[in-house]
């Protein structure tokens, strides 16, 4: 975990994290192995490998597993379509993920795998790109094409506790978080939970303030019971499955927000609450500013770029254009990162709102682009970065 909650000045109770409007502290006790600067892609598939002579900092602890151990994985963090961030570094690209649970695999040092991952576009990682009968078992939040969602945001119902600026969790994340806390895990399968996420996340398949949990690899394991995976809880043995969820998850239209909109919710909140003419309110005021600007900019600046490359009338198609249901994102995963630091070397940083634009650039690739011809028309889309803070030299590449 990145470590940048607990003790971030922002946070209103200092040392504690809740992730529901009436929670408790989930913070105490929790084990960090890698923090800060060591939460890197390296480090993550030194772990996951096993691989202790690789790992840089935090405890040396890795995935020492064998051939009748069950491993659970739950990844969260930003992502786009065939990448999912990283607070540090690049960025993780699917085929270096997939690459990894190969290598995983081959070892035989695993019996089965679960992996929950909750990241804007999060299908992508697996669309395509992981085979069947490696015994892995994957739910993500969103299907290949569409954000995630966050909740218990200030305004909505229930809302987090007055002082707080935020969301207080994804909706996917919570749904799988909460749901495992109401149930016997030893009697409710991976499959009984994924059903109730999807409805929760879905918005009850209305979609209108949610996205489509997907399901990929061995779907067979979802049979399994979850306490393989995530342990049990004494306290809920006498818990049942049915509807034992609280009413306000069974109502319709309950109430998120687009992932990549809970930033400018935040400085919008902090905005507000600031004292007339203080420093705080005009700091606030040209953090969003600038955010948005950063945002029209990324979005004019493709959008412009794949006019130069296409044609005015086939830009935005192209650009835009979804490979069907069971293909990859990109067929040449060097060429996107290629085209990734191209444009971000002209144009700026992608930041956690432009890896929506990452299937543009994989559209770029796909169509035969060369560096050269993208490096030239990024140039010309791009004669100046609104800030000085989104450049790669300063923030440093994705890719």
């Amino acid at each position: 975990m990145y470590d940048d909650i607990a003790n971030n000045p922002a946070n209103p109770r200092p040392g504690i994290i809740i992730n529901h409007p009436e929670g408790s502290d989930v913070y105490a006790g929790v084990p960090k192995d890698y923090t800060g600067k060591e939460v890197t892609v390296d480090n993550l598939f030194a772990v996951i490998l096993g691989d202790k002579d690789s790992v840089k900092g935090g405890s040396g602890k890795v995935v020492d597993s064998g051939p009748n151990d069950h491993i659970f994985i739950y990844y969260t963090d930003h992502g786009g379509p065939g990448v999912l961030g990283m607070p540090i570094g690049p960025s993780l690209y699917a085929i270096d993920l997939i690459d990894v649970l190969k290598k995983k695999h081959a070892a035989d040092s695993y019996k089965q795998m679960v992996i929950y991952v909750e990241a804007c576009e999060s299908g992508s990682i697996f669309e395509g790109l992981l085979p069947e009968g490696m015994n892995i078992y994957v739910t993500t939040a969103s299907n290949a094409e569409e954000s995630s969602w966050g909740t218990y945001c200030p305004g909505m119902e229930p809302s987090p506790p007055f002082e707080y600026d935020t969301c207080l969790g994804d909706l996917y994340s919570v749904a799988w978080m909460e749901d495992s806390e109401l149930h016997n895990t030893m009697k409710e399968t991976l499959d009984q939970q994924y059903q109730v996420v999807k409805e929760r996340t879905s918005n009850h398949h209305t979609y209108g303030m949610g996205s489509h949990v997907m399901q990929y690899g061995d779907i067979p394991i979802s049979e399994d019971p979850l306490s393989l995976y995530i342990g049990f809880d004494p306290a809920n043995a006498n818990a049942t499955f049915e509807n034992s969820l609280p009413q306000y998850q069974r109502e319709k239209d309950a109430a998120a927000i687009n992932q990549r909109d809970a930033d400018l919710l935040y400085l919008w909140q902090k905005y507000k609450r600031s004292k007339p003419d203080s420093t705080e309110k005009l700091e606030a005021q040209q953090e969003l500013i600038e955010s948005m600007k950063h945002r029209l900019h990324l979005d004019k600046s493709i959008n412009f770029i794949g006019k130069l490359l296409f044609g005015s009338e086939m830009g935005t198609p192209v650009l835009k254009a979804v490979r069907p249901s069971g293909q990859p994102l990109v067929d040449d995963w060097d060429c996107l990162k290629t085209m990734v630091r191209t444009f971000e070397a002209h144009c700026g940083s992608l930041s956690q709102y432009g890896m929506k634009h990452m299937r543009a650039l994989a559209n770029i690739c796909n169509n035969g682009v060369s560096v050269d011809n993208m490096a030239e028309v990024s140039a010309e889309a791009c004669t100046q970065i609104p800030s000085e803070k989104w450049k790669s030299l300063q923030v440093g590449y994705s890719a």
